[in-house]
């Protein structure tokens, strides 16, 4: 081992808990960066494994009723591979100790066993038998929830009958690995439930034999969707469908497509914002003990050591703190990514997901870990190569003393003596007191930036469920509905209060960009679902026109004053351009609004109705639920508290581990941060308080002078943190920024207080600490001459 080597490592022996606490701060970007790109790599590896082996179609389209010699045409469009035909609809499912409705959607399987588009895999019991037409085969999420396996009976009504389905196992399809009901945002998978029915009972039972109502397609390497599309469109029009689907846009494959956008983005932007902080605070380190170490760099370049070997010396400092952050980072991270997979098998369905933390994640956090290092100590130690040796060996010119600004204005008979050398030694060195405030600031900023999440759902929640949705009860037809249902509904046991609801689905185009979507015919004077902006104000609908969410005008790249297309797919479609007339700023989805006259107009049809809802009398729900579980045109019933409950689960679920790892992260920042700065602090002033106390001072009074002097920088470090805290939450908010959800930019007066006040406790240890060492300062050994 070399001279420089042996020097090296006792430096960092004696500053092992400065070069602890950075390494830590390393650790956490470098932790944060393996657990979400591992995580994202694993999902998006088994996502595609799962499309492959179980076939998932590329196209998805629906119709009333279409007969089945179409299949053979579809099949000889050109691009198209294999084409399924299938019987898909939904049911009314009496669940034991449930009193609401809970939905199902029946989808036909073939009787027996084969190879198919959308095929299904089987996680307990059996395929069902053929001539068995009472059995099935549930989704698993939904059998877990309700405790129902092979052997289980559950009532379904179907076509307007109970019907007993006897359950012979469980599955799961790639169609809904987020297993969420069309028209929702967030799964629920304890009132919405997938069942697999052999296709000739299914068919008997609605009277589709002959006939289909759904149709999947895979489509040749390097087919035109678009094109397939088009036609498919042309060839169904007559059967009444609503317009083919690609893959994109399918609600499973749409939701976790989003859900990966945001952790992608969140595996660039946190790690970056954490090991930002690494490379500042190595700076400032690598600074302080440089200058420090003034007369060592001098004594090595008179002993005929180079630039270059110097420089390479204090980098290799760096290197070595960053080797330990990034060895704990990627262990830290190995395990936080296990247990985000762990919970991502809870929170989509696949058959197999497991974690994979390959070679490239690792290679990039040890390049990213040894950047920050070299990036964080290249100025300082070109400063220290470049010092001449003559000039090194003279200790510092001392600092020029003068009365601080705070005495300037007439506060000196205030302050005592030790007060007063505070604020001197503060003022005397501005650059140097910038950087230490900057350094706590981040430690504030990171635990904004850790809370504030809790803030968002909470705005979320409270905006979504309380502010837009008013209503206890959404209830959904099969068919749209004539006016007289909206009476019929009121008539029900419990009904307060009723609301019109028409939705229709739509093709918006704007140029080249297009999005399928339902357009929401708002009423006027809504009271149980409104449309509000930013401000928590209602937004009226204009007479004609559309109102987009700035989601969707983000899609369609519009802005007010532009028109859109609109190519209606239900009933008689027709198609118009209609003008944009405002945006609103929303948290959850893609909508489009309209007048909900303007859009009955643009149908030509009466008051028709596709959903109500509801407020009601919860004394009387149960006798309510009963009823309209009797009704054959109910297509689904969702109440309020369920969808609060499912989208809390959602957000606890897949916020809850960041959440609480960015917290554990932003406190060993604070405690980093601060712990370096009262340690650099002692180790330049050690000569300066040894003297002091040589004259007389006491412990207590010196304790005094250098923590003070800490207390002070992180009191003007406070406020600085909260606003970069505030600038670091906006810059994650966009990481996040989907088209599933966004979060609100809200930092609230209790996050802002918890972000103080583990800063302020950090403070405490970290003075702790450096009051030992200060306990047991040297006097002769400190007072050694230096130069």
């Amino acid at each position: 081992m070399t001279a420089l080597n042996r020097k090296l490592f006792r430096d960092l022996w004696e500053i092992k808990g400065q070069a602890l606490a950075i390494a830590l701060v390393i650790a956490a970007g470098i932790a944060m960066y393996i657990s979400y790109n591992s995580t994202f790599r694993s999902l998006k590896l088994t996502q595609e494994t799962y499309y492959d082996r179980y076939r998932f179609p590329d196209v998805f389209a629906t119709v009333k009723r279409a007969p089945l010699w179409l299949e053979q045409r579809i099949t000889e469009i050109p691009g198209v591979n294999a084409v399924r035909t299938r019987v898909v609809l939904g049911v009314t499912l009496d669940v034991d100790g449930v009193d609401e409705p809970v939905m199902g959607q029946l989808i036909s399987i073939p009787e027996t066993r084969q190879k198919m588009l959308n095929d299904i895999a089987i996680q307990s019991g059996r395929y069902i038998e053929p001539d068995r037409e009472d059995e099935v085969l549930i989704s698993e999420g939904f059998a877990l929830a309700h405790d129902l396996g092979p052997g289980d009976t559950i009532t379904a009504v179907i076509n307007g009958r109970h019907r007993e389905l006897e359950i012979v196992g469980t599955a799961l399809s790639p169609e809904y690995i987020y297993t969420i009901r069309p028209g929702e945002l967030f799964p629920d998978e304890s009132r919405f439930g997938i069942f697999w029915m052999g296709r000739k009972a299914l068919a008997n039972a609605y009277d589709m034999e002959g006939g289909f109502n759904d149709v999947v397609l895979s489509l040749m390497p390097g087919a035109n969707s678009d094109d397939v599309i088009a036609r498919l469109d042309d060839m169904l029009d007559p059967y009444g469908c609503r317009g083919a689907t690609p893959v994109e846009l399918q609600l499973s494959n749409w939701s976790l497509n989003n859900e990966l956008a945001g952790l992608e983005g969140a595996g660039v932007i946190m790690p970056a914002i954490f090991l930002s902080v690494a490379a500042f605070l190595l700076n400032v380190v690598m600074t302080r003990i440089i200058a420090v170490q003034r007369s060592q760099v001098a004594a090595l370049k008179a002993l005929g050591y180079t630039q270059f070997e110097i420089a390479l010396h204090y980098i290799q400092w760096s290197l070595v703190i960053s080797f330990a952050g990034g060895l704990i980072g990627t262990l830290g991270g190995a395990w936080m990514g296990s247990g985000m997979i762990n919970l991502y098998n809870n929170y989509f369905r696949f058959p197999f997901l497991a974690y994979q933390l390959d070679s490239s994640v690792i290679g990039g956090a040890i390049v990213i870990a040894f950047g920050a290092a070299v990036v964080g100590a290249w100025a300082a130690v070109t400063r220290a190569a470049r010092l001449p040796p003559a000039e090194a060996m003279h200790a510092e010119p001392p600092a020029s003393y003068k009365e601080s600004f705070v005495e300037r204005l007439g506060l000196k008979r205030f302050l005592s003596q030790p007060a007063r050398m505070i604020w001197r030694n503060v003022q005397r060195r501005p650059a140097r007191t910038a950087a230490s405030v900057i350094g706590i600031s981040f430690a504030v900023a990171m635990m904004v930036v850790g809370l504030f999440f809790v803030d968002s759902i909470e705005e979320m929640t409270d905006v979504q469920f309380n502010v837009v949705d008013r209503h206890d009860v959404l209830v959904t037809f099969f068919e749209t509905a004539s006016s007289r249902a909206i009476y019929d509904l009121a008539s029900l046991p419990g009904v307060l209060s009723t609301e019109r609801n028409r939705g229709v689905y739509a093709r918006l185009r704007s140029g080249h960009r297009e999005r399928q979507t339902s357009v929401i015919g708002v009423p006027r004077n809504a009271e149980l679902h409104r449309v509000v902006d930013a401000s928590l104000e209602e937004i009226p609908m204009p007479p004609e026109g559309l109102v987009l969410s700035k989601k969707m005008a983000e899609i369609l790249e519009v802005r007010p004053g532009d028109t859109v297309t609109v190519e209606i797919l239900e009933g008689k479609r027709p198609t118009r351009e209609v003008l944009v007339t405002d945006l609103v700023q929303e948290y959850m989805g893609t909508n489009v609004y309209m007048d909900q006259e303007a859009l009955h107009r643009l149908l030509r049809e009466g008051r028709n109705l596709s959903a109500a809802y509801l407020l009601i009398d919860p004394a009387q729900a149960e006798e309510l639920y009963a009823q309209l579980k009797a009704i054959p045109a109910v297509a689904g019933v969702a109440l309020r508290t369920s969808s609060i409950a499912a989208f809390k689960k959602t957000m606890d679920e897949s916020m809850g581990i960041m959440i609480s790892f960015s917290i554990f992260f932003a406190s060993v920042i604070a405690f980093g941060v601060v712990y370096n700065a009262a340690r650099i602090s002692l180790s330049e002033r050690s000569r300066e308080l040894a003297s002091l106390r040589v004259i007389g001072f006491t412990r207590a009074e010196i304790s005094y002078i250098l923590l003070g002097e800490l207390a002070l920088v992180t009191v003007f470090a406070l406020p600085t943190g909260l606003a970069l805290g505030y600038g670091l939450a906006w810059l994650t908010c966009m990481a996040y920024d989907t088209e599933l959800y966004r979060f609100p930019l809200v930092v609230s007066f209790r996050t802002a207080v918890f972000a103080v006040t583990t800063v302020i406790f950090a403070a405490a240890l970290s003075s702790l600490a450096v009051r030992r060492k200060l306990d047991r300062l040297d006097l002769v050994e400190v007072l050694k001459t230096r130069d």
